[in-house]
């Protein structure tokens, strides 16, 4: 089948239904689930990256007890995957489901097919 160029830094290959690094290829975990449990997590305080706009009580800056910065990196070479925006005690989130069967399928029918950049386009 192939290995779809699925995001910026995200591979899903469908041969061996895993998610993988874009840059290294490291294994992140099973297609059907979330490839964000394959990497690795870094809480940041906003005020390390958001300084205040105004002096005072509103400053344009997001307040620590409010919001938690989340980035995501790849184990092995270290390339930041994604970042993330949530509430304290926010579970992360899974923001990517592939239908796996459904992409196999398509491809199979000749609907579509992985072009040379690893993106799904209509078959000719």
């Amino acid at each position: 089948m192939g290995t779809l160029h699925f995001a910026e830094y995200i591979d899903a290959n469908l041969d061996t239904e895993r998610w993988s690094c874009h840059e290294c290829g490291q294994d992140l975990g099973d297609l059907r689930g979330n490839y964000k449990r394959g990497l690795l997590v870094a809480e940041r305080d906003p005020r390390e990256i958001h300084e205040p706009v105004l002096e005072g009580e509103y400053t344009f800056a997001p307040k620590s007890d409010w919001i938690r910065i989340i980035e995501f990196y790849c184990p092995r070479c270290g390339r930041q995957v994604e970042t993330q925006y949530l509430p304290p005690g926010h579970p992360l989130t899974q923001d990517t489901e592939l239908d796996v069967d459904a992409v196999k399928q398509r491809i199979a029918a000749g609907v579509v097919r992985i072009n040379d950049d690893g993106k799904l386009e209509a078959a000719r």
